[in-house]
């Protein structure tokens, strides 16, 4: 199965190639529409379980609604601004807007399918009922009636529209319903009630003792999962809004908002104040799309559309329930045979003996694979740090913490213990900047230095480094990672860990502290390749480097595992290593620029995306060097925002046993998936792999989640 809008077969002409040439390259926003198609695709999987099907409707849902709240949003803002400098692939503003609001036609399509013919009905197969109010009994719909006076009816302002009244303004990603009444003095009226979010989405339907009356619905059993959506109770009961008028009808709509903010920074006395107020307005950007139900007729459509002042392509008409992204909430139910089988993360050997974890680095470098091991030590590194009263200072860049944060609690802790405790707290992390402003606040009043990030510049890095005094001096213990410090998103985003007391990273990572904290341009490190200055450089070196190799001995090869592939300047030069004979494996879970399979240019290329129970977020770059192999970990994908707008760090893995255990366990396990990896084709779409017919199913995640464990004896330096 191909996913994403088939393109025309290039024709390139023979060396030499213009790598310029828009053709070899593929449009970013249509590119990341294809990955959550990708997502889309698990959804419709009829081989995973139900419950986990209906996460990846969600997921597909609410990355679909970040997608115009950033990317549609700066697509017009270009228009109406006038850029005239092309991407890559040489599209114009106005011309992804088109291509990207027919692949999303396809893709709504698609999602409305499987939501309402495919899953819904195999819901109702298993006893989860969602079901709509005309189809409940009397005494149901009293008793929603009574709950909906107790509890909802308080919380509702309905605000009408007229002469004398504004049209309201609706806040993003909220749910409306457009009420439509007849007085009987001024006629036909207009009102817009908000969906408050204070309730879930879904309201189990009371009653459960009427057993009687739900076998009528053949609800036999497991009463209590059946729901009903909160906006038809609201619309069922709006007479009690709005009495002495009659209820004509109803009508869901939503909006969708430009939630990208730029802070002048130089210009700001106050960051956390800044960033604040800027978060408070993201219920007032420009709106970017218009969700309305496919019901909704064309008078009341163009009431909406001229007061939001949108043009008709910006509005998109459902059959269905909008902002699906509230179908998580149907996880949450204690239905284990409908969603994939529990594991418990393993801890490897080293970490297993009763010891101090400064002992156990002192020995040798630890590396751990979330969520296959468990994120507890790298909570308790932190732990241990802040009662050691060996231990003079912590030092740690914070991006997306969550709430109730045990690694903020630790370093709150460790400030207690008169330790000396500083923190660069990303307050730009884009959607988490209220968690981190609350992180933030709270890491102040307990004395600790908090440092808001650079200037003009997200901090992104992934780094803790503990200053201890040892038997034999001073040392440095450096926690390095390429996903966030966050024990929730550590059981669902795969990720790597790795603790070292190497006396050169140590050196390199309190030079990055220091100019992180302070004033420094230090732009050379020992180690560590670091963006913005460098990074970029450092890659193209060793990738030019890989090339002369193929050219003198014939064994070029590069292995990169990454979130997305963008930058020109790397993409060019990984098609001028294909056209030298470098075999490249890429495993890009979203957003790919590169063209492979293009003969003469990336026909020794081959791109694969992993879409799975886990979120493939590890970045892993191996070049081999010639049998000297190196291998890099860290948070930087090539993307010109990380390696021009962020600070970045890639760490070398030194140890031969850990380098190997990275390429054999990690990236060959990866790139041999035949189950959920799909391949991208040079004409941009994706292809699912299949087993061969007498060969071996690999379902990458599934073998780690199985094999994983059994490595911990090898996890040595």
């Amino acid at each position: 199965m191909s996913t994403g809008s088939a393109q025309p077969q290039l024709k390139i002409t023979p060396q030499p190639l213009d790598l310029e040439d828009p053709r070899l390259y593929i449009n970013r926003e249509l590119s990341w529409l294809h990955f959550n198609a990708r997502v889309l695709e698990e959804g419709e999987d009829q081989d995973q379980p139900l419950l986990e099907r209906v996460k990846f409707l969600s997921i597909f849902s609410s990355n679909l609604d970040e997608f115009f709240m950033i990317r549609i949003s700066g697509l017009r803002e270009q228009l109406s601004g006038g850029v005239l400098e092309a991407p890559s692939d040489g599209m114009t503003p106005s011309e992804q807007l088109a291509a990207v609001r027919q692949e999303i036609l396809l893709q709504l399509g698609r999602f409305s399918e499987c939501w309402q013919n495919d899953v819904l009905p195999k819901l109702r197969a298993t006893g989860i009922h969602i079901l709509r109010y005309n189809q409940l009994q009397p005494k149901q719909r009293q008793l929603l009636r009574r709950y909906f006076s107790r509890e909802i009816f308080p919380v509702l302002t309905p605000l009408a529209f007229d002469p004398s009244h504004p049209f309201p303004h609706i806040s993003n990603l909220s749910l409306n319903l457009a009420v439509v009444a007849k007085d009987p003095e001024r006629g036909e009226c207009f009102a817009r009630v908000k969906i408050p979010d204070i309730f879930p989405r879904l309201i189990r339907i009371p009653g459960e003792e009427m057993v009687a009356e739900n076998q009528q619905l053949g609800l036999t059993d497991l009463a209590a999962n059946n729901f009903v959506w909160l906006e038809e109770i609201i619309a069922a009961n709006m007479n009690l809004l709005f009495p002495g008028l009659k209820i004509v009808a109803a009508y869901s709509f939503r909006v969708t908002r430009d939630a990208e903010f730029e802070i002048e920074e130089d210009e700001a006395a106050d960051l956390l104040e800044s960033i604040e107020e800027q978060v408070d307005m993201r219920h007032f950007g420009s709106v970017v799309r218009l969700e309305i139900d496919q019901t909704t007729p064309e008078h009341i459509r163009e009431i909406l559309t001229r007061n939001i002042n949108l043009a008709p392509y910006q509005v998109y008409s459902q059959g269905i329930p909008l902002g699906l992204s509230s179908l998580m909430e149907l996880t949450r139910i204690d239905r284990p045979d409908l969603k994939y089988p529990p594991f418990l993360p393993t801890t490897p050997d080293p970490l297993n003996k009763k010891e101090s974890l400064f002992s156990i680095i002192r020995r040798e470098d630890i590396l751990l694979y979330h969520p296959y091991d468990n994120f507890l030590p790298v909570v308790d590194f932190i732990r241990e740090a802040a009662s050691d009263p060996n231990v003079l200072a912590i030092k740690q860049t914070l991006y997306r913490v969550g709430s109730n944060s045990q690694i903020l609690e630790a370093l709150m802790e460790a400030r207690q213990n008169g330790k000396q405790v500083a923190v660069l707290f990303e307050l730009k992390a884009r959607f988490d900047e209220e968690n981190n402003i609350e992180g933030a606040r709270k890491l102040e009043d307990e004395g600790v230095h908090v440092v808001y990030g650079v200037l003009g510049l997200k901090t992104h890095a992934k780094m803790c480094m503990v200053v201890r005094r040892d038997e034999d001096g001073i040392r440095r213990y450096v926690h390095l990672g390429t996903g966030n410090y966050n024990p929730v998103t550590s059981r669902i985003y795969t990720d790597l860990s790795f603790f070292t007391c190497n006396h050169a990273m140590g050196d390199d990572v309190s030079d990055l502290f220091n100019a992180l904290t302070g004033y420094s341009r230090k732009d050379s490190y020992t180690k560590l390749l670091v963006a913005p200055r460098g990074m970029r450089e450092q890659i193209l070196r060793r990738i030019d480097r890989e090339i002369n190799h193929q050219q003198t001995h014939g064994d070029g090869y590069l292995a990169f595992k990454m979130n997305a592939l963008v930058d020109k300047a790397c993409i060019q030069a990984l098609y001028r290593a294909s056209q030298a004979g470098v075999k490249i494996d890429l495993l890009v879970r979203g957003i790919c620029g590169l063209r492979p399979g293009i003969p003469g240019v990336s026909d020794n290329i081959t791109v694969l995306s992993i879409v799975g129970r886990f979120l493939e977020h590890a970045r892993i770059y191996y070049f081999r060097h010639g049998g000297q192999e190196e291998v890099f970990l860290g948070s930087a994908d090539l993307m010109p925002r990380n390696l021009d707008g962020r600070v970045e760090v890639l760490f070398p893995v030194e140890s031969s046993r850990l380098r190997e255990l990275i390429i054999q366990n990690l990236l060959q396990v990866n790139l041999e998936d035949n189950v959920k990896a799909r391949r991208l084709l040079p004409d941009g779409g994706y292809e699912r792999l299949h087993p061969p017919p007498q060969g071996k199913a690999m379902n990458s995640q599934e073998w780690l989640l199985t094999h994983w464990k059994e490595r911990g004896s090898v996890l040595k330096g």
